[in-house]
């Protein structure tokens, strides 16, 4: 991202103020005056602190020539978290030293600690004790993405199921999430994954479990996802990358958050589980390497 574009966007946000509409005016000017808030606050937290809707947080940013609230928004985070990692270590400087190509890996190294970083720092410990509660209480656990995102959902289902023997990974079959989630019920937690932009599978799926009364818990980039539904829990990680697609380390750190507290909550019944699945792959591994018997 181009560095400058946090201090173009500024200029070009005092030097329309008097053009825009009353409402605009207070946003134009809570990020003149807020530029770290408005780069790390998701667009509720923002629009509550400007005393306006989101809506026009979004007219703000077409206003500016942006094509969503995200776009506008998105200088100002990088601009802080290129920032806010302190005193760079010896060997990423050596990197940026070596050549263009090394520049390039020390800038997306940069990049990588420093928004798991920041997407660690979001999640309170209530809130985590509260989504881990609700998974451990929950009849059945669904889990849903598609695209990238069905990688890091892949993975949280693998380790996630020693501790929630109920997680179950939807679609399954080359089906629809949607057809899974038919005898879901108030009793069921539904997992989603999806970042910008937001998949309309995942969004349709989401819709569905919450007028099913599913409990939903999103692991996304923002908390306004879509006007059809409201999750019970949003996970928020930061996506910036120096490349073309989102860096999805941050989200990566929290699920491996998730997946500590849910194994230590299950206590000695987990790590049974675990041990049994260990006992197995080496049971299996012996299997391989046992000579054979002429």
């Amino acid at each position: 991202m181009d560095p400058a574009l946090k201090t173009r966007t500024i200029s070009a946000l005092k030097q329309a103020f008097q053009e825009l509409s009353p409402r605009l005016k207070v946003v134009a000017k809570y990020i003149v005056d807020h530029p770290s808030d408005f780069g790390l606050d998701p667009i509720r937290e923002t629009a509550r602190k400007c005393g306006v809707s989101t809506y026009t947080l979004v007219r703000m940013a077409h206003q500016m020539g942006f094509a969503g609230y995200e776009e506008l928004r998105a200088p100002f985070r990088h601009a802080l978290l290129s920032s806010e990692m302190g005193e760079r270590p010896e060997w990423l400087e050596g990197l940026r030293a070596h050549s263009d190509l090394g520049r390039t890996q020390a800038d997306a190294a940069a990049n990588t600690m420093a928004i798991v970083q920041r997407s660690l720092e979001r999640q309170t410990p209530e809130q985590m004790e509260r989504i881990t509660h609700m998974l451990l209480g929950a009849r059945n656990v669904y889990l849903t993405a598609v695209r990238a995102s069905y990688s890091l959902a892949y993975y949280f289902h693998y380790i996630g199921r020693m501790a929630l023997p109920r997680l179950q990974l939807i679609p399954r079959h080359i089906n629809s999430a949607i057809d899974e989630l038919h005898h879901a019920t108030g009793d069921d937690v539904m997992i989603a994954i999806t970042f910008t932009p937001y998949s309309r599978e995942t969004i349709e799926a989401c819709k569905f479990a919450r007028d099913r009364g599913v409990k939903l818990i999103m692991i996304s980039d923002s908390d306004v996802i879509s006007p059809e539904f409201e999750p019970d829990e949003t996970l928020i990680a930061s996506t910036i990358s120096t490349h073309h697609f989102g860096c999805y380390s941050g989200a990566m750190a929290i699920i491996e958050t998730l997946l500590a507290l849910l194994v230590q909550q299950g206590g000695d019944e987990v790590r049974s589980r675990i041990k049994s699945y260990e006992d197995l792959r080496k049971d299996t591994n012996a299997y391989w390497v046992a000579p054979k018997k002429h």
